[in-house]
This record gives structure tokens, sequence and C-alpha cells, in this order.
């Protein structure tokens, strides 16, 4: 009995002792991922592999993963379109920012109505209650679309620029700085800190009215007339073209009579001078082939040339010098500002003007023409076999051989195909800008006639700009060096950039929006490339 009882006392004692020492599963606990107000969207960070997830399941930022995580990377993978309070101001900024660009653009590749909603929501979420996982979403999606958008307004789409025939460098855009400058200064404007050429903000402002235009104006075809209409003239024609000047914004009064007046000659010649046509204020079939040109086609020039300009450079020095090949024009910038202008002559089509950048360092006066070996061969060649007196007749002498091929040129005077003076800004295109003896061409309205050089129209003027500091230099020597028998160089104390451009759409200093030829073709290439999808 009582061998019994120690034996049950025994195990009893065990029995407690195990009860003490067992421990319970412990309750799983989940991890509440909402954001409450304890939390205050204060520090709110994430892991950088989240991005990766993100970009998986949203393929139209894929291009821009490199961008991500460089911006992340350097805030320590903290929010950035969120503060203290929820989603931020700048959010609201920037769907504003983009909303408008996609009107004004009328660019439906910027269109994002899942950022609206996404936006909504969060600004609808007053007590924080939004898992984060979806917090996380709407941040990256801002971050997606701002590089979309700044990629494609402010650096420009991804085209080869060369194969378009443009050797000027595009501008280079640090996305992921860009985003972050726009983020710490809450910046409505991102062009702040991502600067266009001038002229960008100017067209875009037309586009705007020609789109509005195209929605509420049909325009019938004018047609083509016997001879030219002039002031006095009366003609169902005439109230036509003036309709139509009056819709682009020429003349501002409606005038449906038959008369052409003097107002309407004031507004033809605007027009004219818009389009690069003589000015003369009567209008012939020239003009109206330019009137007859669709909003649709317009709205679509000014697109392109809206594209160039985003990949226009920014400016390194306020001092340039300017030539618009469709212009036929030089424009000289001094200071930001243009002191002169003046016609040119570019290259034919065959021929074409390359568009590059150089920097403009040597005048030669009383040049020397080095002709080029093409025109040696195609032309010079053939000529002598024709007449062995070619060559003095032109002024021209061999210098030499060179495979198989006699090396010429054409000796310093009035004659010389170069003119007086030539302006060399060293290039792989053997482009410069040169005087000519065929003065009476920088009349004509068309002015592709050169062999790829650019022929000016005021070389003196030229260059006593360019010689302007130089007190050694003025109106007397400069007319003495330019009539040598011996070429005569100088080298610029200070070398000025020299940007060919090919702008077929342009803003100019008085506002007025200018349209000219797409005399190489070059806005048909690029139009394919923007608009084909």
């Amino acid at each position: 009995m009582k061998k019994n009882f120690i034996l049950i006392l025994t195990l009893l004692v065990i029995g407690i002792a195990g009860c003490k020492n067992f421990k319970r599963p412990k309750k799983l606990v989940m991890r509440d991922t909402s954001i409450t107000t304890s939390t205050s969207f204060n520090n709110l960070f994430f892991d950088s592999i989240q991005i990766e997830g993100f970009l998986k399941s949203h393929e139209e930022f894929k291009p821009y993963e490199e961008q991500f995580l460089n911006f992340y990377k350097e805030r320590n993978y903290q929010f950035a379109w969120f503060d203290n309070k929820g989603i931020a101001e700048q959010s609201f900024n920037f769907l504003n920012l983009l909303n408008s660009s996609v009107s004004d653009l009328q660019d439906s590749s910027l269109y994002n109505p899942n950022l609206t909603h996404l936006y909504e929501t969060a600004v609808a979420d007053t007590l924080h209650q939004q898992p984060l996982e979806n917090v996380l979403i709407t941040e990256l999606s801002f971050t997606g679309q701002f590089f979309a958008y700044a990629a494609k307004v402010y650096k420009g789409s991804d085209i080869d620029a060369a194969d378009l025939g443009w050797f000027i460098p595009r501008k280079k855009l640090n996305l992921s700085a860009l985003l972050d400058s726009s983020i710490k200064s809450k910046a409505t404007d991102i062009e702040i800190y991502a600067k266009q050429n001038p002229q960008y903000k100017k067209l875009q402002e037309h586009l705007v009215r020609y789109n509005e235009l195209a929605k509420t104006t049909s325009f019938d075809s004018i047609p083509q007339i016997k001879k030219p209409l002039k002031k006095g003239d009366s003609s169902y024609v005439v109230a036509l073209i003036k309709r139509r000047l009056y819709a682009l914004g020429d003349i501002t009064i409606t005038d449906s009579s038959f008369i052409f007046d003097s107002l309407t000659t004031i507004a033809v010649k605007k027009f004219q001078r818009r389009m690069g046509l003589s000015i003369d204020g009567a209008v012939g079939n020239k003009m109206i082939e330019e009137l007859n040109v669709s909003l649709k086609w317009r709205i679509r020039q000014i697109l392109v040339n809206m594209e160039r300009l985003r990949w226009m450079p920014p400016e390194k020095d306020s001092n340039y010098i300017l030539v618009n090949i469709p212009e036929y024009r030089l424009h000289v910038f001094d200071s930001g500002k243009t002191v002169m202008d003046m016609n040119v002559i570019v290259g034919k089509s065959a021929n074409s003007t390359v568009i590059f950048t150089g920097n403009l360092k040597y005048i030669v006066f009383s040049p020397y023409w080095n002709v080029p070996t093409s025109i040696v061969k195609k032309e010079i060649v053939p000529s002598l076999e024709k007449n062995s007196n070619y060559l003095e007749k032109n002024h021209m002498e061999i210098t030499g051989k060179s495979n198989g091929l006699p090396l010429v040129r054409q000796i310093p005077g009035p004659f010389n195909s170069l003119g007086l003076v030539k302006f060399l800004f060293p290039n792989n295109y053997d482009i410069y800008l040169h005087d000519t003896p065929n003065r009476d061409l920088f009349s004509q309205s068309s002015r592709s006639l050169s062999h790829g050089c650019i022929r000016i129209s005021e070389p003196k003027k030229m260059a006593q700009y360019l010689l302007r500091y130089d007190t050694s230099w003025n109106s007397k020597n400069i007319d003495s060096s330019m009539n040598l028998t011996k070429e005569r160089w100088v080298t610029l104390k200070k070398t000025i950039p020299v940007l060919i451009v090919y702008f077929t759409a342009w803003v100019d200093k008085s506002g007025e929006l200018n349209f000219r030829k797409d005399i190489y073709g070059h806005d048909e290439k690029m139009a394919l490339k923007l608009f084909t999808k």
C-alpha cells in the first residue's frame, strides 16, 4: 500500500514539472500592411527587389529600369511621391502637367488613365488604410510615367538622328537627376531643370491653335487661276482667299466681298513672308498651293519640327551663327539676340548641305578654290576634252595629280567660285561659308543651288562682325584683303559656334508662325518614324 502511494506521488510530481516546462505554440501574428495614423506615412521605404516585380507587370516602364534603380538607390529606396500627410503635392502638379501636355500635343502615347485613378484613390484614402502594396504601385507608377513623359517631351523619341541626316549631337538628359530635382523643389515646370530650345514653347502654342482650328474649320480648295490676282481685281476666288487668310490669322477682319483691296494686299504680303514666297502682294498659283495645304499637314509639320527642337543641345554660348537650310537664311546671335540676318544659298537636293555644328576659326581672304575631286571628274575633265583652253578661260590651274585625276584650283579674283572671302569651321563634310560672284541668285525665293557649301549674301559684313574687336582691322583693309592675288588667312582670337539646322516650321521674332518646303525630304522621313504607328 505504502509502495503504491509513493509511486503515485512520484508520477504526480513528474507531471507537474512537465506542465511547467511545456511551451504552448505561439499564436501566428499577421503583419498589418495597412498604413495607420501611427505610421502616418513617415519614413516609408521599400526593398529594391520590388522594383523588379513592378516592372514585370508594367512592361511599358521596362525601358527605364536603369533610371528606376538609380533614382531610388540615391534616396535609399524611400518613397518620393508621398509625404507625411499622404500623396504629395508634387504628384498633383505632375498629373496636371501630364494632362496638359496630352491635350496640347494631342499625343495619346502620354495618356495614362490608370495614373489618374491611382491618384484619386490615394487622395480619397484619408484614414490611410490602403495596403502598402497599393501605395507602392502608385509610387512606382508615378515615377515610371515621369520618366516616359520627360524622355518624350524633353529628350525626344528614340530615333536614330543620323539616319535622318541630323549630325548635331542630340541633347543628353539624366532622367533620374531630373526627377530628383523636381521632387525636391516641388516644381510645376520641369523645364527649369531640363532646358528646351525657346522655339519649342512657341511652336507648342501655335500647335494648340492649329488643333482647335482643325476641329472647328473646314477649307474648300481654292482653284488655280490663269493670271495673278492683285489690288483692284474682283473675283469670287478673292473671297475664298480672304476667308482662308482670316482663318490663318493673316487678316483680322471678316470680309466676304470679291474686291481685292489694300487690307487684302497687306494680308497677302504677311502670308507670303511667313511662307518664304516672293513678297509682291499679288496672289499667284504658288501662293494658292500654300493656302491649300491642309491643317492636318501643317499640324504634322509642327510636330516634326518640335521633335527636332527636343534634340537640340542647350546653348553653351550666347554668341553663335545659325543657318536654317529650308529658310535659306543665316542669323547671327550676339548675347542671345539677333544682330544680323542675311540670305544664303544652300546645296541642291543631290548635293544637300549637311546638318551639323562646328566652330568658326578662320577667315580666308582672296581664297583659292581647290576644286573637289567629284567636280573635277564629272565636270572639268569632260570639259577639257572638248576645249583645251577650258582652264585658262575659267582662271584655273593644275597643281598636281592624284589617282589619275588632275588637282585643279581656281586662282583668287572676282571670278572665283568662292568669291572674295571664305569662313572656315573645320569639319569632316568639307562645308564652309563663302562669298560668290553670282550675286543675282540671292534674289530667288528658292535657293538650293550649290554643291553643298553655303554662299552668303553679305560676306564683308560678316568679316567685319567677326573682326569687330580686333583694332587692327577696319573697312578699308578688309576691302584690300578681299582683293589680293594670293590668299590671306586670319585666325580668329575666339571661335564662334556655327549651327547648320533644318527647320521647316518655326516662330520668328515677331511671333509669326513660318513654314517652308521640305527641300531635302527630311520631314517626310521623320514623319514615317514618328507617325507610322
